[in-house]
């Protein structure tokens, strides 16, 4: 067999001198088919371009264009809403009509204290009445039973148009109606409890504050004190109107030395009519 010196990469180049030791370190002996895969070998494991041809390279799948995503359905229009009902309508204030004054034949001054000539068993009539400039004006009497502590004995003492009696019976509220005066109080002092020993008697505005309601907006305000028979005892008809005051004191019912007196104070305070009640001791639930 003749062979063909070839070019060697390796260091040293192989020779036929040198193929018959390399047989004997192969498990089969080397021919010309397999000189060639050795000597690539050599190169750092690089294959001779005389090896099998590189694979070829599959194409790609081509790929598809995605989907054309569908149209969004076209928003559903709600149906309008109903228009807001109207708001309801706001209550008008009462009418208060003008009232005539009745003649006072007994008048008092302010602080004028002033005896009653009557028995300890006789019933009195306390009468009410006013005239107003804003018609939101709603005046009402009420009246307190005080100990000698200037306090009432209880809540329960406290008479006026949410509360018309005292707890014995003794004083009475009463809402006047067609005739002259606005409202009015009977006192039975023989039925009187005998830890009673003042009636304060007050006028005060409604909802005052809510409404900037003042004393300022009223006039013609009188007290007139009649004994059973109706014949008047005394009267007070009031002086002073400010727009600081939102109750005032009309006048009080005292008991001095065994004697009842009359005192026409005429004194208005910025309080309504739980401020009142504050000064002499109700507690307002």
């Amino acid at each position: 067999m003749e062979f063909r010196e070839l070019q060697n990469r390796t260091a040293p180049p192989l020779r036929r001198e040198s193929l018959a030791s390399l047989n004997k370190k192969c498990t089969q002996p080397l021919s010309r088919d397999t000189i060639l895969s050795l000597n690539g070998k050599g190169q750092g494991g690089r294959t001779s371009a005389a090896a099998s041809p590189p694979p070829r390279r599959e194409a790609a799948p081509r790929q598809q264009a995605p989907a054309r995503p569908a149209p969004s359905p076209a928003p559903v229009a709600r149906p309008a809403a109903p228009p807001a009902p109207p708001p309801p309508p706001v209550a008008a204030s009462p009418t208060v009509a003008p009232m005539a004054i009745p003649a006072l034949q007994h008048p008092l001054r302010k602080g004028q204290k002033t005896a009653l000539a009557v028995q300890g068993n006789e019933t009195l009539r306390v009468c009410f009445g006013w005239n107003v400039s804003d018609q939101r004006c709603d005046v009402d009497a009420s009246a307190f039973l005080v100990d000698a502590r200037n306090r009432v004995p209880g809540d329960e003492w406290f008479v006026f148009y949410g509360q018309v009696q005292s707890p014995e019976g003794s004083v009475r509220f009463r809402q006047e109606s067609g005739g002259q005066d606005r409202e009015s109080l009977s006192v039975d002092l023989g039925r009187l409890d005998p830890r009673v020993q003042k009636i304060v008697f007050v006028l005060t505005i409604d909802q005052a504050f809510d409404k900037n309601l003042h004393f300022g907006m009223l006039k013609d305000a009188y007290l007139r004190l009649l004994d059973q028979g109706g014949r008047e005892l005394l009267s007070y008809r009031l002086e002073e109107y400010y727009p600081t005051v939102t109750s005032m004191t009309l006048g009080e019912l005292y008991l001095h030395k065994g004697q009842w007196k009359f005192n026409p104070v005429g004194n208005g305070v910025h309080q309504d009519l739980a401020g009142q009640c504050a000064i002499y001791g109700v507690e307002l639930c």
